[in-house]
């Protein structure tokens, strides 16, 4: 199987060459690309400089809408095995074949990392944040999913495309933009009956200084919790 490993930044001109310089010497099978959500600094420079290809919005778009032009380029280019990771040097490439492993060859359609499981690692999280990642999200979303999940909020997971063709899981809706998108999927995944799997990754944030996350107290975590009550209550499919 061909695998695309994708990085999402925006705006991470800091910290973006730290995250490419961790894939050297690894093999991941298949292509590493950057996924550029309209950045504003030299994040894509950056990265162009060092040879890699990056896909590019012209402007910034959201998360959701940056993995959904990253599943279309994959698809296109006949890509089997989808890697989304974080472009603020929060993950860790040498363990993505934990990911990729248990779709090529254990057979699973999409691999959730989750640094809660044994074997992974949370590093220096803010205490409110392993609060929300760790109990209040999951929480919600086992209970509406019908499945124990210890982190339901890691964007670093692998996805076997073919899947995606399933009409069922309409990933193109426009209100999928933001951070609803992989909660969406998670959830879709599950509840068709595919074969979903969590596995233990590591998820360190760097300094404060270099700014740890993009996401808007209220209303980004509105975005990712919006899913799980529109799905829950039936209003969206």
């Amino acid at each position: 199987m061909k695998v695309l490993v994708a990085p999402i930044a925006f705006n991470e001109e800091k910290k973006i060459i730290s995250v490419f310089n961790r894939f050297s010497g690894l093999d991941v099978g298949g292509e590493v690309v950057l996924m550029d959500d309209g950045s504003t600094d030299d994040t894509r420079r950056a990265i162009q400089a060092m040879g890699y290809k990056v896909i590019s919005h012209p402007d910034r778009r959201g998360v959701g809408a940056a993995i959904r032009t990253v599943i279309e380029y994959a698809r296109q280019n006949k890509f089997d095995v989808l890697v989304i990771m974080a472009g603020n040097d929060k993950d860790r490439p040498a363990e993505i074949v934990r990911l990729t492993e248990a779709v090529i060859r254990d057979g699973f359609d999409f691999v959730q990392g989750s640094r809660y499981l044994p074997g992974g690692d949370f590093g220096n999280m803010p205490r409110y944040r392993q609060i929300a990642t760790r109990y209040i999200h999951p929480g919600l979303f086992s209970l509406i999913s019908g499945r124990k999940i210890t982190d339901s909020t890691n964007g670093f997971r692998a996805i076997r495309l073919a899947v995606l063709e399933d009409p069922k899981i309409d990933y193109h809706q426009e209100w999928l933009n933001q951070y609803e998108l992989e909660p969406y999927l998670f959830y879709k995944f599950i509840k068709l009956g595919y074969k979903v799997k969590e596995v233990p990754v590591t998820k360190i944030y760097p300094p404060k200084a270099l700014g740890y996350t993009k996401m808007a107290p209220i209303t980004g975590w509105w975005s990712i919790l919006k899913p799980l009550v529109l799905l829950g209550l039936g209003l969206k499919k």
